[in-house]
């Protein structure tokens, strides 16, 4: 089984529509997003609206969760407030009552296999799951969830780690970000998960994970930023992805 994971998407309507047609030729069975749909750029309903057209299921990220508050009266604008102004109340409502976390249980040899789908980690929605996260705490909140996988966004920054644990191998893997790359490569990134009959925890080789890169109209997406109210320094960070 193909399933694809992508996140981090902050309005940037190229990028996203970039990653549907790089991930329509992957021939995956499945897609979830990590979330963060809105935040940064000119589009939030625009690509909320392609993602529910499509009916993947999602889940709430920080700047989703963000909406929960309402406009304020700001003598500058911010980020979040001028995405509350842009976001129309019927996709507000979606973004603020989607899932805090979603799994996915797989049993093989009758060994059961559980991918779990955080946007930062266990611990936070906001929470930073980098590379070198203290393992015991990245144990801990894995055993807590009863999870082998543990896949994660906000970070924009990808990665793959295995952590042997007794006799087992647990997988976190921060698939990265399509719309705001942060990594220093200003192309899109989402992952690809491999599984198959030899999917157990005891083997360390139980999911081939996958990033994927695609190019996308960055100077397009970058342009909306700067003929909009939102700070150009979103705009710069997309050209250098930091």
């Amino acid at each position: 089984m193909r399933i694809a994971f992508f996140s981090d998407i902050h309005a940037n309507l190229p990028a996203l529509e970039a990653f549907f047609k790089d991930v329509a030729s992957e021939n995956v069975d499945a897609i979830y997003c990590l979330g963060d749909l809105v935040g940064y750029n000119v589009w939030p309903n625009e690509v909320v609206n392609a993602i529910r057209k499509r009916n993947i299921p999602t889940i709430m990220g920080n700047h989703d969760e963000a909406l929960l508050l309402p406009i304020l009266q700001e003598s500058k604008p911010s980020n979040k407030g001028l995405t509350r102004a842009l976001v129309t109340n019927q996709n507000r409502d979606y973004l603020i009552n989607l899932p805090r976390q979603l799994s996915i249980n797989f049993v093989s040899d009758n060994e059961p296999f559980n991918l779990l789908m955080v946007h930062g980690s266990v611990k936070a929605i906001n929470d930073y799951m980098v590379i070198d996260y203290p393992e015991a705490e990245v144990l801990q909140m894995m055993n807590s969830q009863k999870a082998d996988v543990l896949l994660c966004g906000h970070t924009h920054k990808p990665f793959h780690r295995v952590i042997k644990s007794d006799n087992v191998f647990k997988h976190v893997i921060n698939i990265g970000s399509v719309g705001k790359p942060k990594d220093g490569d200003s192309r899109l990134c989402y992952a690809i998960l491999e599984l198959n009959k030899n999917t157990t925890p005891s083997n360390p080789e139980a999911i081939k994970v996958t990033f994927k890169r695609a190019t996308y109209d960055v100077e397009k997406a970058a342009k909306a930023v700067e003929n909009s109210e939102f700070s150009t320094s979103y705009a710069d960070a997309l050209r250098i992805a930091k």
